[in-house]
């Protein structure tokens, strides 16, 4: 809900703060005070298109500041948040700026935002019906929309269980899609597939098989020079040919310092380690000696090997840089081919859910088309006895709920079966709805945006709204001239409307009717004054002697008449005794 509107440099208006409150809120003035400059503010509050016309004459800027309580708004808050700004104290600040240039800069909660963004973010706050506005619910989709919220429960029902049966088609006819298109491409793969396994099964590697062979390669290919060299180390450990040798000289080193132990002990120590040292040379000339034995030349060993080699070569060569990659490759491969070799019975059971899913569809569109005709002949109903007492005696409304046949023959979404029809369906069902005025009789129902003037569409607005109190997500209405070419009894009955509106949502009315203006919770005035140069606008909330006067004077043009005064206080009597009537 709108809290405060604060305006500063727009049009005649130099500086003014508008308080707002629930209920129902009326602003009136004499002609060229600036009250509709409050409906343009508005507007550039809710991302419309700046005029640098409409900046103050003299000033740099035009600035438009509202304060909204986003308490209950929770999608709000969340879109403030998403656009960068906060939400102090469970309130929002939303600004414009429009300089004398044409510049134009937004924010929302504090942050500067493209003006897009302030639009999208402050859309859903406020529904302002004038004669020069884009209407909200004069788009397909809003009166589609509109129609669902008056048919209650069962069309909400219907509507859910259609909107999530859409979404399981359009998933599955897109996997479907995904499937065949590529079905050739995953045959081919399946035949890659198949082939490297058969390669690698031919094979059979074992893990680390690669790295053993290596080893055993090297060995059987250098066994000639592995076992001159470890007899050679054997002789020079321990020699057969009494030539010098490791034992030998070691023996001789300990056998020296042994024969001086009883002179130093350490030189005793050092004898004991050179014992040690022996038998490990000892034991270590006898390994060296069996692998040399052990060492031999076996030229089919190390062809049989090579070729083996050769062959988990060609393997690393395709899957993998080692053996164990290689098997790797295969186990994911392997489970691959089992869902590529699924693909034709993947196809059949998407086919199949595509059946069923466009069945239920059928059965649950057909239901919700015949919940909306019902629901859209109560709302036309309801409207038209709404017109009716607001001076349009011979309009009537209707909603039109229809379907469209479409070829299923033709390029893209294909349409649905509905027992003999083939029929374009959406998200939404497979209807359009549409919003008809008949404006007099014997005339033919038309769009509202065709079958309307200005004054008669902004009444044909307020019985929409009023019919559809209660439903509507929009916490707030502005409604500019709506009594527009409206007297007598029928502006009553406009007030007592707005009235009942009120009761539901905030209400803003610039209006110079004072039979409308008596029906308020807050009376604001634009007052204007003029130092002979240059002219001003503010706004004041009216007291109640102050609102009597204000009414005698829509009234009578006099503010001091008895005569005026007194017929201002039997409307406000009357508004008092009849507002709102249940």
């Amino acid at each position: 809900m709108l809290e405060e509107i604060r305006i500063g440099s727009l049009g005649v208006i130099e500086s003014s703060t508008l308080e707002l409150g629930p209920g129902l809120t009326v602003i009136t003035g004499e002609t060229g005070a600036g009250k509709t400059m409050i409906v343009t503010a508005l507007g550039l509050l809710l991302g419309g298109r700046a005029d640098s016309g409409a900046v103050r004459s003299g000033a740099r800027t035009a600035r438009i500041e509202g304060v909204v309580r986003a308490g209950n708004l929770a999608s709000f808050a969340a879109a403030v948040e998403d656009a960068g700004g906060e939400v102090e104290d469970g309130r929002v600040v939303l600004a414009r700026n429009v300089s004398a240039e044409g510049r134009s800069r937004a924010f929302v909660g504090g942050a500067a935002v493209p003006v897009s963004v302030l639009a999208d973010v402050a859309e859903p706050l406020v529904a302002v019906h004038g004669q020069s506005d884009q209407h909200r619910l004069l788009r397909p989709r809003a009166q589609r929309e509109a129609l669902d919220r008056f048919g209650g429960d069962r069309v909400a029902a219907l509507l859910a269980t259609w909107q999530d049966l859409h979404g399981r088609l359009l998933r599955t006819e897109r996997e479907l899609d995904e499937v065949v298109a590529s079905a050739r491409d995953r045959v081919r793969e399946a035949d890659l597939l198949r082939f490297g396994l058969g390669e690698i099964e031919a094979v059979a590697p074992e893990p680390g098989e690669d790295t053993t062979l290596a080893a055993e390669e090297s060995r059987l290919g250098f066994a000639d020079t592995l076992r001159t060299a470890a007899e050679q180390a054997r002789e020079a450990l321990s020699s057969e040919q009494d030539q010098p040798d490791a034992l030998a000289t070691t023996a001789a080193a300990r056998s020296l310092l042994d024969g001086v132990r009883t002179h130093d002990p350490e030189a005793g120590e050092l004898a004991d380690r050179l014992t040690e040292i022996t038998y490990l040379l000892s034991d270590l000339a006898a390994d060296v000696a069996s692998y040399a034995s052990r060492v031999e030349t076996d030229p089919a060993r190390l062809a049989a090997v090579s070729e083996r080699r050769a062959a988990l070569g060609a393997l690393t060569r395709k899957y993998g840089e080692t053996i164990d990659e290689v098997l790797a490759w295969a186990q994911t491969s392997s489970q691959r081919l089992l869902e590529l070799d699924g693909t034709d019975e993947r196809i059949e059971q998407l086919r199949a859910d595509q059946r069923a899913l466009r069945a239920q569809l059928a059965e649950t569109g057909t239901a919700l088309s015949a919940a909306r005709a019902a629901a859209a002949v109560r709302l036309a109903g309801e409207v038209t006895e709404e017109l009716t007492l607001l001076a349009m005696p011979h309009a009537r409304l209707e909603v039109e709920v229809r379907q469209v046949d479409q070829d299923p023959g033709v390029d893209g979404p294909q349409p649905l079966q509905v027992g003999d029809r083939w029929l374009r369906f959406g998200s939404s069902g497979l209807d359009e709805v549409e919003l008809l005025l008949a404006a007099n009789t014997g005339s033919e129902p038309r769009p509202l945006n065709k079958g309307a003037s200005g004054g008669e569409l902004s009444r044909v607005m307020l019985a929409l709204e009023v019919a559809l109190a209660g439903t509507s997500p929009v916490p707030t209405f502005v409604f500019d001239e709506v009594d527009a070419g409206v007297g007598g009894a029928a502006a009553v009955e406009v007030g007592r409307r707005l009235a009942r509106l009120a009761q539901d949502a905030q209400v803003l009315v610039v209006t110079h009717l004072p039979q409308v203006a008596a029906y308020a919770d807050r009376h604001v005035v634009v007052a204007k004054s003029s130092d002979g140069t240059v002219t001003s606008s503010g706004l004041s909330v009216l007291g109640a002697e102050e609102r009597e006067r204000e009414l005698s004077r829509m009234l009578a043009g006099l503010t001091d008449s008895d005569t005026a005064l007194a017929h201002a206080r039997e409307l406000l009597e009357v508004a008092r005794s009849t507002r709102a009537p249940g």
